[in-house]
């Protein structure tokens, strides 16, 4: 069986989704890092910024019409 991304690209929309949940109230990244994604992602600072960064639903979307 083939490693696959899917689990990980899920964990990322979901990040992503709280960040922009978040930011169009105007709170900051670093507060809604340490508010709403530490505690429970528990991942370092680093790590939800580079999460911010992976274009995830495109690569879901890709992942999902493979056949």
């Amino acid at each position: 069986m083939a490693y696959s991304n899917h689990n990980h690209l899920t964990r990322v929309r979901e990040i992503q989704d709280i960040y922009l949940k978040f930011r169009d109230t105007g709170i900051s990244g670093e507060y809604i890092y340490q508010k709403y994604i530490k505690p429970v992602y528990h991942i370092s600072r680093g790590t939800f910024y580079r999460y911010l960064s992976i274009n995830a639903r495109k690569k879901l979307r890709e992942f999902d019409q493979k056949p």
